[in-house]
């Protein structure tokens, strides 16, 4: 993916054996989201899976979206799967990670419900299940828990999440948390 450039908001791209590049899709900054970053995910019929930082939820407490989390089909089609709106994410910076039943797990790098910095929130993890219902499974607080989760999840075979935050824990350092959710 690139976060910039294209038609507009950043592009997801396939490159050949041969150097040839195709874009596979132009996001446009809207409804379908806006600067991917992270990585993509790919299922078992090759659709590919990620997220947009920005656009999906227009109007939210994100004056250009809070950002996205998409499936691109093998045909080049972009199904936004969910839209953030803020308390349950904002901005989520990092690929997604998939159990065997088909959900998704990622991080936002704001929102939740707990003020920090600018008030947008210190970040959440949440899951996404195969029909589309979204459930945060934590919220930063900034305080010894870290604030600001920007990398992908690793999920182990007992299905516990872990994670880093760039900010946060120790009060004299605020250097960030390594962390670990348990189902």
């Amino acid at each position: 993916m690139t976060t910039y450039g294209g038609a507009c908001c950043g592009t997801v791209f396939k490159i050949e054996m041969n150097g040839a590049k195709t874009v596979l899709y132009n996001f446009m900054g809207g409804e379908d989201g806006g600067y991917p970053s992270g990585g993509l995910l790919r299922d078992s019929t090759g659709n590919l899976y990620g997220t947009t930082q920005y656009g999906g939820k227009l109007g939210c407490n994100a004056p250009v979206g809070c950002g996205t989390v998409f499936q691109l089909h093998t045909d080049g089609t972009l199904k936004t799967l969910y839209r953030f709106s803020g308390p349950e994410g904002l901005s989520p910076n990092a690929g997604l990670i998939r159990d065997p039943g088909g959900n998704l797990y990622g991080t936002t790098l704001l929102g939740g419900t707990i003020p920090c910095g600018d008030g947008r929130g210190c970040g959440t993890v949440f899951k996404l299940d195969r029909n589309g219902v979204e459930t945060v499974l934590y919220r930063f607080t900034g305080m010894g828990d870290g604030k600001y989760p920007v990398t992908a999840l690793t999920r182990d075979t007992a299905g516990v999440l872990y994670g880093t935050t760039t900010e946060g824990g120790a009060s004299d350092c605020d250097c960030g948390v390594v962390f670990k959710i348990t189902p």
